[in-house]
């Protein structure tokens, strides 16, 4: 269980951004105020640039709307989707902090089952300050948290663990379905909170939501590009899980750890079924090509930084899932244009290295 509030300085207040894509007004940002204003806020503002968002008073921010994003990165905005909360990682991109949340603005502060508020942030924050287990499976979870430990029969070379490069969190409510299930289960809420986190295995693909999710920007930070999605697009809803995806075979190969579970989030609204079966459609089809091209990927040996991982999986994108359908051409000229735009606004860092003593 968290520990107490506490008069102490918030964990990381210098040092992590809270990233929000956004096309109204953030009245949310109210309910959360006791655990994000003493951070910095970095809002993308989607759709029409002409409207102006309002923030509540007192948070600390800047605001980038389309304007500002082709401003700054002239002809390589095209690489930022418009019209998709994949426009999110944008924010991630012009932070100079070494970690990153991410939050939608329709997710609300949720309570354990004891009733008691919980602060994602602090969560996220002590799931990416502890390592992570991804070459050994612990039975009791994380053994980093507060009761646990390695169990019997787990390797001891295997215990000083890997740096955790991003934690996934989840939601109580809403789930996060896709729009077959969400036309099937229209009703279905999730009222189950598991009070566990744990390290995806390496070598194990995962569905990545992007609308709960903290990272340590400077070990995976370029990995974490949301694709081309929405406007002008032939899909969507599949911004995070493209994220995802490349960001685990990243991990996986630099020796780096991916943690799910807790904290949970409260989503408060069920997007339309039916708008989403729209977006997804071609994604649906797509992702029993895409799964099995990511579990096949073998990095070489000189992919030791995110960038060149990153370059090299466009390469392989272009290649095999080209084949599949032309969008996935278009796409990987953009994760190159992504990395392009990253290290020219990101010249002295951002780049991990391959930890040492790592399987």
């Amino acid at each position: 269980m968290a520990a107490p509030p506490s008069t102490a300085t918030p964990l990381l207040k210098d040092e992590l951004d809270i990233v929000i894509p956004t096309i109204r007004n953030l009245d949310f940002l109210e309910m959360w105020r006791p655990f994000f204003q003493p951070y910095h806020l970095i809002i993308v503002q989607d759709g029409d640039p002409s409207k102006t968002i309002k923030v509540p008073d007192g948070f600390d921010y800047e605001l980038y709307n389309r304007n500002d994003i082709n401003k700054i990165l002239g002809p390589k905005a095209s690489c930022i989707s418009f019209k998709d909360s994949a426009c999110r990682c944008f924010g991630y991109m012009v932070s100079k902090k070494k970690y990153i949340f991410t939050i939608d603005d329709d997710c609300f502060v949720a309570k354990d089952p004891s009733g008691k508020q919980i602060n994602a942030l602090e969560q996220h924050i002590k799931n990416l300050l502890s390592p992570s287990t991804p070459f050994f499976f612990n039975t009791l979870y994380d053994p980093f948290r507060e009761g646990a430990d390695y169990v019997r029969g787990y390797p001891f070379s295997l215990r000083e663990g890997v740096p955790t490069a991003v934690s996934h969190g989840l939601w109580l409510n809403i789930p996060d379905y896709d729009a077959p299930t969400q036309l099937v289960k229209p009703l279905e809420r999730n009222t189950r909170f598991v009070d566990a986190v744990l390290t995806i295995p390496k070598g194990t693909l995962f569905p990545m939501c992007g609308m709960n999710l903290a990272f340590d920007r400077d070990l995976i930070g370029p990995a974490m590009y949301f694709g081309l999605m929405g406007d002008g697009q032939p899909i969507g809803r599949y911004d995070d899980m493209w994220a995802g995806w490349c960001v685990k075979v990243t991990c996986d190969h630099l020796g780096l750890g991916v943690k799910t579970g807790l904290p949970y989030i409260w989503h408060s609204k069920a997007s339309n079924p039916f708008v989403n079966l729209k977006k997804e459609y071609n994604g649906i089809f797509w992702q029993e090509e895409i799964i099995p091209f990511f579990q096949s990927v073998s990095l070489p040996k000189d992919c030791t930084t995110v960038q060149k991982c990153y370059v090299e999986l466009a390469k392989l994108v272009k290649e095999k899932l080209g084949k599949v359908d032309p969008y996935f051409v278009k796409l990987g000229d953009a994760m190159v244009t992504w990395i392009e735009a990253w290290d020219e606004l990101n010249p002295a860092g951002g780049s991990a290295k391959r930890p040492n003593g790592t399987a």
